[in-house]
């Protein structure tokens, strides 16, 4: 099948799965695979690699904003298959392991499946693999501070808050961040067009999730990555305060 990608700078991809995005950064042969979608986006994430050129064997790391089912899915499978290391920061990493899980809980969806998007969401995400067990069985810290050696020089940033350990990736060189679920664009429950937090039930601390929004306004990038919706474009600051603006 052919994938919804949209390349958004030099050798920079945006990839929309099932109601999740995730983002490929290329050199030469080598790749930087952001999130991975659920596990029922594989077959996506493979043919969204090899519509660049490249391929599973040439991601040199899988790199996690958070360990939900939608970003996680498919970071084991690579792993175990491929080798491929997969580096999150290390307040998510006992969570990619699943000595944990900070995720929306039924209780949290039944109370407001009165809301538009809910219900269509809940099936989607259930047809997909939002509920499957996929830990990661060895994942990594991030190996150093700042820029990683890898494809697009990937600065990790700590945005807690949707998760304990959330990060984006900010990629100076091009003016680019990756944003997670920290800033969204878009999510099939909300009806807010452009940039915002997700629903308040989505969150495992809120107040966290809405303070990180001021890491992100330091942030000099003006091409908007997020986990859900479309490329946003123009400064960061002003998504991420626009996003504030929405939550207040």
């Amino acid at each position: 099948m052919r994938t919804d990608m949209r390349q958004v700078a030099d050798n920079t991809y945006l990839v929309h799965g099932s109601n999740t995005n995730w983002v490929i950064v290329t050199e030469g042969d080598a790749a930087t695979l952001v999130d991975t979608g659920y596990p029922g986006d594989r077959q996506r994430l493979l043919d969204s690699l090899a519509e660049v050129g490249s391929s599973p064997e040439a991601v040199a790391a899988v790199l996690i904003t958070h360990a939900h089912n939608d970003h996680l899915g498919s970071a084991e499978y690579l792993r175990r298959t491929y080798g491929t290391p997969v580096h999150l920061h290390e307040a998510e990493v006992p969570h990619a392991r699943r000595e944990f899980l900070h995720q929306v809980t039924v209780g949290q969806v039944l109370r407001n499946g009165w809301r538009p998007g809910v219900l269509p969401w809940v099936v989607h995400a259930l047809r997909v693999g939002g509920t499957a067990h996929v830990p990661v069985t060895a994942p990594e810290a991030f190996p150093v501070t700042g820029a990683l050696d890898l494809p697009g020089r990937p600065v990790p940033v700590h945005t807690p808050g949707h998760t304990k350990g959330h990060a984006v990736f900010h990629l100076p060189d091009t003016g680019v961040l990756i944003s997670g679920d920290a800033l969204v664009s878009g999510h099939r429950t909300s009806r807010i067009r452009g940039p915002q937090l997700l629903p308040d039930m989505f969150h495992h601390e809120r107040a966290q999730a809405l303070a990180s929004l001021a890491t992100l306004e330091r942030l000099d990038a003006d091409v908007l990555l997020p986990g859900h919706g479309p490329v946003h474009h123009g400064p960061v600051k002003l998504a991420a305060q626009r996003a504030r603006e929405h939550a207040l």
